[in-house]
């Protein structure tokens, strides 16, 4: 049976244009707080420290990502060596386990517990900038002498926990998803040029200085 389409061109239309409408807003109301992310997360690094991700759902899929992009390559024509970045949302066994005898709230501060040292420095993600593990989890990075950067949609208790929010001006959580995920490319690729210069052979003259000397 054919299915009934009528009406998809507007719905696709509509949400893209609202999703464009938020990316712009946030253009506005963020690109201060985006540098000025981007300046703390580039310092831990070239200093040494690792950076530690969580989120739920669609943000632990984001910080996946995120962590990928920073070890891996942002893009494949600018090389630079691998940076310390790891997603807290991937050890199912971890997170189960620990989810299954003491509740799921503290499945990312455990980790910052055990992982975390003076010098690193947390992200998490939440669109509602309320998800009590990530709550938890800037809690412990506190603890642990750690700088915190919180992702959130346009309010929510981390906006008051972190050194830096960057609060995307929607309370919708698709468009604040794809927000956030613009960016965590624009991290990306601030840090990488902050670290290693603007064009790929600099960076590769630039990295291979910095392995050479132990440094990031």
């Amino acid at each position: 049976m054919k299915a009934d389409t009528e009406g998809w061109d507007g719905t696709i239309r509509r949400h893209l244009s609202r999703s464009a409408e938020i990316k712009q807003l946030t253009a506005d109301a963020c690109a201060v707080d985006i540098a000025a992310a981007a300046l703390l997360l580039a310092d831990c690094l070239r200093d040494g420290g690792k950076i530690l991700l969580c989120g739920n759902g669609g943000s632990a899929a984001d910080c996946q990502h995120l962590a990928t992009e920073f070890v891996s390559c942002l893009t494949q024509d600018y090389r630079r060596p691998g940076l310390p970045v790891l997603a807290l949302t991937t050890d199912t066994s971890m997170l189960t386990a620990f989810a299954n005898d003491f509740g799921f709230d503290g499945v990312f501060a455990r980790q910052v517990q055990a992982l975390g040292k003076p010098g690193d420095m947390l992200l998490g993600i939440s669109t509602s900038g309320g998800s009590r593990n990530v709550v938890a989890a800037a809690a412990a990075a506190r603890r642990a002498g750690m700088r915190f950067v919180a992702l959130t949609g346009a309010r929510g208790p981390l906006v008051g926990l972190a050194d830096i929010a960057i609060r995307v001006p929607s309370d919708e959580t698709q468009h604040i998803q794809e927000a956030h995920l613009v960016i965590e490319h624009i991290l990306c690729h601030l840090v990488e040029r902050y670290l290693y210069g603007e064009d790929s052979t600099e960076a590769g003259r630039a990295g291979r200085v910095r392995e050479e000397t132990g440094a990031v």
